[in-house]
């Protein structure tokens, strides 16, 4: 009996612990995602228009996908949020392709923005320079310039206050606060990458491999972001090409009831970090040189013409010598 009576006792215990479980996941009603700030198929609202978002440059939108650049040159699209997110913490999830014909040299990648001013063109990536706000940028061209030791395609953070310029010939290490490599173009399945903001605490994930699962990129506190920014996506083109696809976006409040200050008024804070990886010398590019093709031809001719002269002239005088020095042994 007292066996019995036991095994009733803990399955009443386990029975409320369940349903007590049960009950506080139903009540976290604010970890949610917010359909203003998001993107999901089909994506047609009235017409052409899409509730809620705007597009910019060569951006294209068919019933699977949002295709920002096609596979050729000098292309640059975007698409923006036009609604402010004014909450604090949350996770954007982004559902993307890239792929293209170029086996070997290709470019030049998209980012992902928490900006300021949105749907303004600009040389980053298809958006604006000196911007305010948050870029994580996926990159997939290198052009070699600089003295970074990492593969592309790679991932990585940045946080301007409005005076810092993205230094695209050196692949923006000089202001990055952290990067991973992930090889996310030309797979032949899905592709999707996670932005959490969480008690001034960025981090990056990824889940690249089709395992369902999120793997970490890189993760960066001390990170201070307003809130009422919008979150947009842009690439570009260049010599090089890619095809951007978006297929869906996704931005969730995060339920943090341990926040320990979340009434404080974020609206006017300046974006910030405490941490930037170490800086590189930013080393300059040779400068061209201003000869003419037509003046480094001649000078090659006549720098040939010199060599054979001086051989000639050589032989010549070496068999004179010779001359000599038999007329003196006779």
């Amino acid at each position: 009996m007292y066996l019995k009576a036991r095994a009733v006792y803990l399955s009443c215990n386990l029975f409320i612990i369940t349903f007590v479980n049960i009950v506080q996941a139903e009540w976290n009603t604010k970890d949610f995602m917010k359909r203003e700030h998001s993107l999901i198929k089909p994506y047609y609202g009235s017409g052409l228009d899409i509730p809620f978002w705007q597009f910019t440059g060569t951006t294209i939108v068919t019933p699977n996908y949002i295709r920002l650049t096609d596979d050729t040159q000098s292309k640059r699209g975007a698409i923006w949020n036009t609604v402010p997110v004014n909450v604090r913490n949350w996770e954007m999830q982004a559902h993307f392709k890239v792929h293209g014909k170029g086996k070997d040299l290709f470019g030049d990648g998209f980012a992902i923005w928490y900006a300021k001013e949105p749907l303004i063109e600009g040389p980053v990536f298809g958006s604006k320079d000196y911007f305010q706000g948050l870029a994580i940028i996926l990159d997939t061209y290198s052009n070699h310039n600089g003295p970074h030791n990492h593969q592309h395609p790679y991932i990585s953070a940045m946080v301007n206050n409005g005076s810092l310029t993205y230094d695209h010939d050196r692949d923006g290490t000089h202001t990055q606060l952290a990067g991973c490599e992930a090889k996310f173009r030309n797979v032949d399945h899905d592709t999707h990458i996670a932005i959490r903001y969480e008690k001034d605490v960025l981090t990056v994930s990824t889940d690249l491999e089709n395992k369902a699962a999120w793997k970490e990129c890189f993760q960066v506190k001390g990170v201070r972001l307003p809130t009422g920014y919008h979150i947009g996506l842009s690439a570009t083109t260049g010599d090089l090409s890619d095809n951007h696809d978006i297929m869906s976006i996704r931005l969730f409040e995060l339920d943090l009831p341990d926040d320990p200050q979340p009434e404080e008024d974020r609206s006017n804070i300046v974006p910030s970090a405490t941490f930037f990886e170490p800086p590189r010398d930013h080393v300059p590019d040779p400068k061209p040189s201003s000869l003419s093709g037509i003046k480094i031809f001649f000078l090659m001719l006549f720098g040939s013409i010199a060599i054979v002269a001086c051989v000639v002239l050589g032989i010549m005088f070496y068999q004179k010598q010779q001359e000599k020095s038999r007329k003196r042994f006779y």
